[in-house]
């Protein structure tokens, strides 16, 4: 057994910061799209701030970056930058816009659409006022997003569904028991199982893990006992689910961890070089390797980083 677990730990081949220019860099996603990667962030201030921007910043090899475009909005602060692929080709990169003042303005989900991740459609406005649309899954030509309910929806959890990426509409309502329904990823299996990864805060802020088959209206949410941030997850060749999160206990950081469904466990494979306001992680499995980009402040500055890392 213990030979085994030493076999299947992944390995750090490589880690860079590839963006530091704003007061703070945070948020990210990342994405290869027509053999280039792109990786999205928010640019602004603070961690909270009204003047939120999102980066998008391209690169041939991984190595040395540029910025493609910047994303500002006339609605509010620009936060959580998401990317997928629709089916007719297109880069989507998704968000929300808070209104300020907090206490009275709304949060709105958006997206953009691009064909080359430099020149971007106008804002689509998507989901309903106060729900956050947190990461789009495209699956069998429909794109499926987990909206949690924030300000006056606060405690709701919401799934909703598009077909091109513009207009998203009210599915279910999987809500779970106990605690504060808030981020969330995605995956859907070979056999259309859908397997979704929820962060939850307050009294009960231990992460679930939600299975549903089609159409995906009744969701089973099991606790997985650990408290994770900023979830995202995928599935690399060998069959395990990878996500990468931020742990809580000390010091606080940036983890790839194994989910098991069948035993609704999550555990931590390795922290990436992190610390304190970290995670949010963007995750592409290319050239046998798992890509992945996060932010961090273990170097003072909250920058965007770059991990390569061997299975």
């Amino acid at each position: 057994m213990a030979k085994e677990k030493l076999e299947r730990q992944p390995e750090l081949k490589h880690v860079q910061r590839v963006w530091d220019k704003a007061p703070h860099n945070a948020f990210t996603d990342l994405i290869r799209f027509k053999d280039r990667w792109y990786c999205a962030f928010r640019e602004g201030e603070n961690h909270i701030s009204p003047d939120g921007k999102l980066r998008v910043i391209r690169s041939e090899d991984g190595q040395k970056w540029e910025s493609a475009s910047l994303i500002t909005s006339d609605t509010g602060d620009l936060r959580d930058a998401k990317f997928s692929i629709t089916p007719d080709g297109a880069l989507m990169l998704s968000g929300a816009a808070s209104q300020k003042p907090k206490e009275e303005g709304i949060l709105q989900s958006v997206v953009w659409l691009s064909t080359d991740g430099t020149n971007w459609s106008e804002e689509y406005k998507i989901g309903d006022p106060n729900f956050w649309l947190w990461r789009t899954t495209w699956h069998r030509g429909v794109a499926y997003s987990m909206g949690y309910g924030c300000r006056s929806e606060k405690g709701r959890l919401r799934l909703y569904k598009s077909t091109d990426g513009k207009i998203f509409q009210k599915h279910a309502d999987p809500l779970p028991h106990g605690g504060f329904p808030t981020e969330t990823s995605i995956l859907f299996l070979e056999d259309d199982t859908a397997c979704c990864l929820l962060r939850r805060d307050g009294e009960d802020n231990s992460a679930l893990l939600g299975m549903s088959q089609p159409p995906y209206t009744d969701w089973k949410w099991n606790d997985t006992g650990l408290r994770a941030g900023g979830p995202h997850m995928i599935r690399i060749p060998d069959g395990r689910f990878i996500a990468a999160v931020r742990l809580y206990d000390e010091p606080r950081r940036t983890s790839l961890c194994r989910v098991d469904p069948e035993r609704t466990t999550i555990t931590e494979l390795m922290s990436l070089p992190s610390g304190g306001d970290t995670s949010y992680a963007g995750l592409v499995w290319h050239e046998n390797m798992l890509w992945v980009s996060y932010y961090s402040t273990h170097e003072e500055k909250t920058s965007i980083y770059l991990a390569q890392v061997k299975f």
